[in-house]
């Protein structure tokens, strides 16, 4: 695997995500990238936080504004394992991120079902990125938690 390749970014998110699974989070993980360098890792953390709006890329956007010391993202690229619901959609706008990478897909709560022009206009979004393990890790989850 070619350093700096989007599949290289990508298995940075499952470890993020792995993270989440491990602490009994929904095993979503980001990160977002400026320059081919890291500069902010999130995972769910909606349980641990008690707070509905702790989604991967919400802390992820706040992280990488924060290094960054602005409010934009417009060259940075988002890593995430799966695909934005609707809320994270809003603030991906806000943030004006200039491309989204996702793993899986959410037919159920994705932005893509819900509110498929959401992301700014510039945004290029390129789903399906190592899908098969992004997917395979949120099966695992769910069937564990219903056992």
């Amino acid at each position: 695997m070619e350093l700096y390749s989007d599949e290289y970014f990508m298995n940075e998110a499952l470890k993020q995500a792995q993270i989440a699974f491990e602490e009994g989070e929904i095993p979503v993980g980001a990160v977002i990238v400026s320059k081919n360098r890291i500069i902010a890792k999130a995972y769910n953390q909606t349980e641990k936080l008690q707070d509905v709006t702790a989604h991967a890329e919400m802390i992820a956007i706040t992280s990488a504004e924060n290094t960054l010391g602005a409010k934009y993202l417009t060259d940075c690229r988002l890593y995430v394992t799966l695909e934005p619901c609707t809320m994270c959609g809003g603030a991906l706008f806000w943030s004006q991120i200039s491309q989204v990478f996702y793993g899986a897909s959410d037919p159920k709560r994705g932005f893509r079902q819900t509110n498929p022009k959401i992301l700014h206009p510039k945004t290029k979004i390129s789903g399906g990125l190592l899908e098969q393990e992004c997917g395979d890790l949120l099966l695992r989850f769910f069937e564990k938690l219903r056992k």
